[in-house]
């Protein structure tokens, strides 16, 4: 487990392949102005080919790679070296999403080898099953989401977030839980951050807007959402 530098609440927006180039990098700094506003983490899973620029251009956003391999300096062409990501600036990696999964064996070895280089981990799992069986893993933040909700704009209910959270909690008190799946507007964000939830994320609500001002509309929609259920849960 990394030296953990996030704390809830906190919110995570991957642009994926939605965006690419200039777009990529207008976001993230629409990310880090939000961040600063509303006194929130944010971590930023860019495209690995952008992590470098993201993070010279930004001061607040936790800029995190969306995948990695476990391999060593040396041979390993098109894999992606963990030293190359702390090189490029990244403080984190996203490991095991729906779209690029992992079987148990390589995400311990990827684990381990995030934490030699001294990257935090933020492990997807789409089950309560799953995620009690990667906090034993020691991730320091698991993202609770049922694969099928991803990108459908239909967000899981209280009960899953209390059961998710639960699940690794149990296990891991100190693991972080990020709850998402379908998450498309303020009020999907506010819902799950008062079922309990330490953070939430969209990466289609926001990057599958299509214009450069409604995507930061809806980052600013989304924070302040996250912003009032936290401190509405913590009165």
């Amino acid at each position: 487990m990394a030296n953990l530098k996030i704390k809830a609440p906190f919110f995570e927006i991957g642009p994926k392949s939605y965006l690419y180039g200039d777009d990529v990098l207008s976001l993230a700094i629409a990310a880090d102005e939000a961040s600063e506003e509303f006194g929130v983490d944010i971590i930023f899973t860019t495209p690995v080919v952008d992590i470098r620029r993201v993070k010279e251009h930004t001061k607040h956003i936790h800029v995190f790679a969306p995948h990695m391999d476990p391999l060593y300096p040396g041979r390993g062409l098109a894999d992606t070296l963990p030293e190359s990501l702390v090189a490029a600036g990244a403080e984190g990696v996203m490991l095991n999403h729906c779209e690029k999964p992992l079987d148990r064996e390589t995400l311990e070895r990827t684990m381990r080898r995030a934490d030699e280089v001294g990257l935090t981990t933020i492990v997807c799992a789409d089950s309560c099953k799953d995620a009690s069986e990667i906090a034993a893993l020691h991730a320091d933040i698991i993202v609770a989401e049922p694969s099928e909700l991803i990108g459908t704009g239909i967000s899981v209910g209280p009960e899953y977030v209390e059961a998710a959270t639960r699940s690794v909690k149990d296990v891991a008190p100190e693991t972080l839980v990020l709850t998402a799946a379908g998450i498309h507007d303020g009020q999907d964000v506010y819902n799950t951050i008062i079922a309990g939830a330490d953070a939430t994320g969209s990466s289609s609500g926001i990057a599958g807007i299509k214009t450069e001002e409604g995507r930061k509309a809806m980052i600013w929609e989304m924070l302040s959402a996250l912003r009032k259920a936290w401190d509405e849960r913590h009165k």
